[in-house]
């Protein structure tokens, strides 16, 4: 293979105060691509680190040709910082990870040799995390469930965003501008040749998940409706615990006019009122979810800002 014929690999890897893991990550990475043939740039985009991420992607931007960073002027998330990834990226392929090694290295050579049967796509699918909670587990099985259930676009359980795609479906992703970002589902519904491989993700390899309780609720929430607006979710949350209530006080109302102790009428009117009051405010946050949402896109605000951008 001439070397004008090499084809290029971009691997995006998005990171928040992982001071612990990018040497490694990077260490990990460069030790499965020299046995590769194939031109390569890691890719880290640092969405607002606080500790020495920062440092650390500086000075290895010197020592390593093959390591380029951008510096977001603030944290956005991480669905942004991919984002501002795929935007930047400019290669063949392009693989997104993440940069705690939860996403293995050693998963790439699988995921080059889809893409070079054919495929545009190739999804990885984490079958279990070592170590995960039950909780987790189980919230994250129903939570794609309900959304498998009430979407159009069938997103992927166990779906991560460790994944290749081919450039032209990142020059399509590219035209997506909104800000609710949940690229699982704006991938999936793109189309395209998609193949799928599964994996179990490893424990991280030093310090702990970013991804908080708060986090991950938002994000599904995301998922469902696209974006999130505070005020209005809280009055969304609120409505499910009116109605929570309305059903606890239903049983008391039921259980006082079984011992006789009521006044006639009163019981249908206090369940009415508390359980149509707590449906209105619940029924009322969601709709303030999609007006929030479009409140958003109307500003037609940047999704990111760039403080410094790659070997600059």
């Amino acid at each position: 293979m001439s070397l004008n014929s090499v084809r290029t690999v971009a691997i995006v890897v998005p990171v928040y105060n992982e001071e612990d893991n990018i040497e490694h990550f990077t260490k990990s990475v460069d030790g499965v691509m020299a046995n590769l043939p194939y031109k390569y740039e890691i890719l880290f985009v640092d969405d607002g680190s606080k500790d020495k991420s920062r440092e650390i992607l500086r000075r290895l931007e010197e020592e390593n040709p093959n390591v380029s960073a951008i510096f977001l002027a603030r944290n956005f998330g991480h669905q942004l910082a991919l984002t501002c990834g795929l935007d930047n990226a400019d290669a063949d392929a392009v693989i997104t990870m993440d940069g705690d090694m939860q996403h293995p290295p050693e998963l790439i050579p699988s995921l080059l040799k889809k893409w070079e049967e054919g495929f545009e796509v190739v999804q990885t699918i984490r079958e279990t995390t070592e170590g995960v909670s039950f909780f987790k587990r189980l919230t994250s099985k129903y939570y794609y469930k309900i959304l498998n259930l009430i979407s159009d676009v069938p997103i992927q359980p166990g779906g991560s965003d460790f994944r290749l795609m081919d450039k032209k479906v990142v020059k399509c992703f590219r035209e997506f501008r909104e800000h609710a970002r949940f690229i699982r589902g704006m991938i999936g519904a793109m189309g395209f040749r998609q193949t799928k491989i599964s994996f179990v993700a490893p424990p991280r390899f030093a310090g702990v998940s970013k991804f908080s309780l708060r986090k991950m609720a938002h994000f599904a929430l995301d998922g469902i409706l696209a974006y999130s607006s505070v005020p209005l979710r809280w009055a969304f949350y609120a409505g499910i615990f009116s109605a929570i209530c309305s059903i606890i006080l239903l049983i008391h109302v039921f259980y006082t006019a079984y011992l006789g102790d009521a006044v006639a009428g009163w019981a249908t009117i206090t369940v009415c009122i508390l359980f149509f009051g707590g449906m209105q405010m619940m029924f009322l946050g969601i709709i303030g979810e999609y007006i929030g949402r479009i409140f958003e896109e109307t500003k037609g605000r940047p999704l990111y800002l760039i403080g410094k951008n790659k070997k600059e």
